[in-house]
């Protein structure tokens, strides 16, 4: 079955069933779950780079705008690091070994490195369900994962409208591939 489980999490509503999804997995085959989380400027919530011009009208401004995004970015990937904490803690309280690793870089590319790296059998990520011109232009974490994952990958669905707090688990869909 599967030692180590990696779960891919982001700060979407999706992510703690996400992360009770692979909870429930790594219970029933005695896994060890490494709980990823990707800092990207792609992210909901993440803070946005400053515009900078080429024509400094107003001395001073450009700095304090770049020092204003270091604290936001600051703040971001902190809030990240305590999101992973809390859930490795919830973890390790259901008897299940946990360790988390916080990345910058592209979504896709970081959750397929640290999969090979970290030896993980299986990815457990959520799916935004973007099609289309949106997926064209946006692109899709979960449609890369799914073409270059060393291991098999376990994708969690969330129907529109169902993603709400507190919402049982039972309402997804799920679909699984292995290269």
């Amino acid at each position: 079955m599967f030692k180590k489980i990696l779960v891919a999490l982001d700060r979407s509503e999706m992510g703690q069933q996400i992360f009770e999804h692979a909870l429930a997995l790594a219970k029933v085959t005695n896994a060890k779950l490494m709980l990823l989380h990707v800092l990207s400027g792609e992210e909901e919530g993440s803070p946005y780079a400053p515009i900078l011009s080429n024509f400094d009208y107003y001395p001073g401004l450009g700095s304090q705008s770049f020092e204003y995004y270091q604290k936001q970015w600051d703040t971001f990937k902190n809030k990240g690091i305590e999101i992973l904490q809390h859930l490795c803690a919830q973890a390790n309280t259901a008897g299940i070994e946990a360790e988390f690793n916080q990345s910058m870089g592209s979504p896709g590319r970081v959750v397929c490195q640290i999969a090979s790296s970290c030896g993980a059998d299986l990815i457990v990520m959520g799916r935004r369900g973007r099609s289309g011109i949106t997926e064209l232009f946006l692109g899709s974490v979960s449609n890369y994962v799914l073409h270059h994952a060393p291991c098999t990958v376990h994708v969690v669905h969330l129907p529109s409208g169902v993603v709400k707090a507190g919402e049982a688990v039972q309402k997804t869909t799920i679909s699984t591939t292995s290269n």
